[in-house]
């Protein structure tokens, strides 16, 4: 083999290397991003997780202006409940000094004493 047949294989695989990089730098430009920068825009917070059995939550997911009571399992997930998070907001707020676990907000707003 001589130099000549050498850098003509090396040549192709720089190439594709150069044309994966670009890629690589295109789908982090432009794909959905969990650094918290994008994250932000979609306004979505979880609140709390409460686990119930092994592999199965209650989550308390704030989305913009609603409350979700969500039931996680392995294979699925479940609206439980939808509530405003203005009404929620305002009972948190005279209550400042004493936050409520997942628990007594659950109960509370589910009507249950």
């Amino acid at each position: 083999m001589t130099f000549y047949d050498i850098i003509k294989s090396i040549i192709p695989l720089l190439a594709v290397l150069g044309m994966l990089y670009g890629v690589l730098v295109l789908v982090r430009k432009y794909s959905f991003s969990l650094s918290g920068k994008k994250i932000k825009n979609l306004h979505i917070d979880v609140v709390h997780n409460q686990l119930i059995l092994p592999k199965k939550y209650l989550s308390l997911v704030r989305v913009k202006d609603k409350l979700l009571v969500l039931g996680i399992s392995e294979n699925n997930i479940t609206v439980l409940k939808e509530l405003d998070y203005a009404e929620f907001a305002d009972t948190t707020e005279n209550d400042s000094a004493v936050k409520g676990n997942f628990v007594e907000i659950l109960k509370q707003n589910l009507g249950m004493k």
